[in-house]
């Protein structure tokens, strides 16, 4: 067997200065195999997410049962659950590539399709030099991102793995678990239930939330080419700027406790959600709250919004974008209660329209069907403060010590997510992923911090002309 030392790949080391050292890469494959020729396909909304990526970091303080080696038995029975996580890419009917040549090839399309291949998953073993008191301390939100791992797909897919795993073990012996994805596979709040069936699994038990792998759930055949939805034809007009002309981004954590959220909510109309009350309030502190009509894209997720709902556990993006509006200069109360209004009013039918025009889109040939900022470039905000991130006990009764979630291709004016956090209630966390001098500013902003934000992953400094 080889040592930890051949072990090792190019490409795994940190940053200079990283306090994460990163020492080994290997594959963790499911312990129950998958039939022969078992595919997954992806729905329309699953394939429009190509330039984005999922990023969810557990912070599980030491426990006895908690070690590398447990970890990772618990981690391959849970991926026997997950038969498409330990796939590959490859291309569905009509595209350059195979078909399915499955029972799936019914739900065939131009797009990815997944092959149930057991290739397993790759995974990264790393230490860090603090404890995770002190790192939750100090680290900023891009250190934070040292306990992520990915690696971008390259010219064969079908050698790539869409899913990376990294252990990290605090110099206290407790752990930080790292998922990074490719959102062709996974929303957020499919990643973040994932954990729950891995600290089931971890248990010896069973997750309350199990995956629902049920490709055809947001299949749609439209009989003729649907109409554009004008948000959604927007994004994909957009002009991507060239990698050498795109803005730094850099991200940051907010934590509003229970109290404060509280306190928030007092000064706002009666019966606002605090998603509502903390988009309002980044909203306006970003944009510097111009005079005048402003736009807000929203990203909520539809699960349990449709007529017949999908499961929680749903695997596979279900996230839907949507517009709204509101008049900047009539302050927080007003704007927070017409995002209210907003969210609530959002119809179904918008979903499906989006579904059909993605999918007729997909069909086409060439650059007309490229894949296209879903993030962005606008800036979006995203509502996960109803997932379950602190179910996910791998010790019985002892919830996760922190939860981070980021979306990775988020460039533009930036991305705001909402989720929820760790004492649960009214308590919210917000994540910030902003133009490197935007996030620096709003770390320092009076108005965000006079409403009780604690920075818990600031940005790093950024030089003032």
């Amino acid at each position: 067997m080889p040592s930890a030392a051949m072990t090792v790949a190019a490409g795994l080391a940190t940053g200079p200065g990283s306090r994460v050292t990163r020492f080994a890469k290997s594959t963790a494959a499911s312990v129950t195999p998958v039939r022969p020729g078992k595919t997954h396909a992806l729905s329309p909304l699953d394939n429009a997410m190509e330039r984005h990526t999922v990023h969810v970091v557990l912070y599980l303080r030491a426990a006895p049962g908690l070690d590398r080696e447990q970890l990772k038995e618990s981690l391959s029975e849970v991926l026997s659950l997950y038969p498409a996580m330990t796939g590959r890419l490859t291309r569905g009917e009509g595209s350059d590539g195979a078909g399915t040549g499955s029972a799936d090839a019914a739900h065939a399309h131009r797009g990815w399709v997944v092959k149930c291949n057991d290739a397993g998953v790759r995974m990264v073993d790393a230490r860090a030099g603090v404890t995770l008191d002190e790192w939750l301390a100090t680290a900023t939100g891009d250190e934070e991102m040292d306990l992520l791992y990915y690696e971008p797909l390259g010219p064969d897919p079908y050698i790539w793995s869409p899913f990376y795993v990294q252990l990290t073990e605090f110099a206290d012996k407790s752990y930080a678990l790292g998922l990074s994805c490719t959102h062709i596979h996974n929303d957020p709040t499919a990643a973040a239930l994932f954990f729950h069936a891995w600290a089931a699994a971890h248990r010896r038990t069973t997750s309350p939330y199990p995956p629902f792998l049920h490709a055809p759930a947001l299949a749609v055949s439209p009989t003729s080419p649907p109409p554009p939805p004008p948000l959604l034809a927007e994004k994909a007009s957009a002009v991507s700027p060239a990698s050498t002309d795109a803005t730094a981004m850099s991200s940051a954590t907010f934590h509003f406790p229970a109290s404060a959220v509280r306190a928030l909510l007092s000064t706002l109309e009666p019966g606002t959600t605090p998603f509502a009350a903390l988009a309002a309030l980044f909203w306006l502190r970003i944009t510097g709250a111009a005079d005048g009509e402003g736009e807000l894209t929203l990203a909520l997720d539809f699960r349990k919004r449709m007529y017949a709902p999908l499961p929680l556990g749903y695997y596979g993006s279900s996230v839907h974008f949507a517009r709204a509006r509101a008049d900047l200069a009539s302050g927080l109360p007003a704007v927070a209660a017409a995002l209210d209004r907003h969210v609530a009013g959002v119809p179904e039918d918008d979903l499906w329209r989006a579904l059909e025009w993605l999918h007729a889109r997909q069909q086409q040939e060439g650059d007309a069907a490229a894949p296209f900022q879903m993030y962005g470039p606008e800036l979006t905000c995203a509502a996960l403060d109803h997932v379950l991130m602190y179910g996910a006990e791998f010790e019985a009764g002892v919830p996760p010590a922190r939860v981070s979630c980021r979306v990775g291709g988020a460039a533009g004016e930036g991305l705001v997510l909402v989720l929820p956090a760790a004492e649960g209630g009214e308590a919210r966390d917000v994540v910030v992923t902003l133009p490197a001098e935007a996030t620096a500013r709003i770390c320092r902003d009076p108005e965000v911090l006079r409403h009780g934000a604690e920075v818990v992953f600031g940005a790093k400094a950024v030089k003032e002309e």
